[in-house]
Parts: structure tokens; C-alpha cells; sequence
């Protein structure tokens, strides 16, 4: 076994699943329940398998698409993401700046 690549995987799944919607979720859960326990073990099942269908499709993608194909399809999308939600944000800033404003000259709207 690959112990770098097994470690590099842990680093960058751990640090990228920090307080995400996920985690946020399984607090969610156990703060409505009195088995902590139940909750670890379905979201850690839930984890695994969405890994494993992570793996298998990569797996499977790169032997038909050449890797530099794939990262650079993954770059692309992140950016595109990331270009969406910079503009979504700022478009919705002033959205709620003009709404602010116009609800300010009448208090009734």
C-alpha cells in the first residue's frame, strides 16, 4: 500500500469535510438524538460509500480518459464554480443594498 498517497488522501478529505454541510448536518442530527452513537456509524457508512463511488468512477474514468484530460476537466469546473458563486454573491449584495435602500423611502413596501 501507498502509505503517502493513503496519508495525502486522509489530509485533504479531513481538512475539506471541516465544517461543511455535512458535518453541519451530523450535528444537526445528534443534537436531535440520544444515540451519537447511531448517527457516527450512518454517517461514516454514508461517507465510505460516497468514497467509493468517488474512487470507482475515477478509476474508471482515467482508463478511458488520460489524466491530464481529467484534472484538467476538474480545474475548469472548480473555476467555473467558483466564478458563479464570486458573482452570484456580488449580485446579491446589491440586490440587498437596493432593496435596503427602497425600503427605506417607504416603510410600508
Amino acid at each position: 500500500m501507498d502509505l503517502a498517497l493513503l496519508a495525502s488522501t486522509f489530509v485533504t478529505v479531513f481538512l475539506a469535510e471541516l465544517g461543511d454541510k455535512t458535518q453541519l448536518a451530523i450535528v444537526t442530527i445528534s443534537g436531535t438524538s440520544n444515540r451519537p452513537g447511531a448517527v457516527f456509524a450512518g454517517s461514516s457508512a454514508a461517507l465510505v460509500l460516497a468514497s467509493l463511488l468517488g474512487a470507482a468512477a475515477g478509476g474508471s474514468l482515467s482508463a478511458v480518459i488520460p489524466t491530464n484530460a481529467l484534472q484538467l476537466a476538474a480545474s475548469v469546473g472548480f473555476l467555473v464554480i467558483g466564478l458563479r458563486l464570486i458573482q452570484r454573491s456580488s449580485t446579491g449584495a446589491e440586490a440587498v443594498d437596493e432593496a435596503e435602500t427602497e425600503g427605506s423611502a417607504d416603510p410600508l413596501k
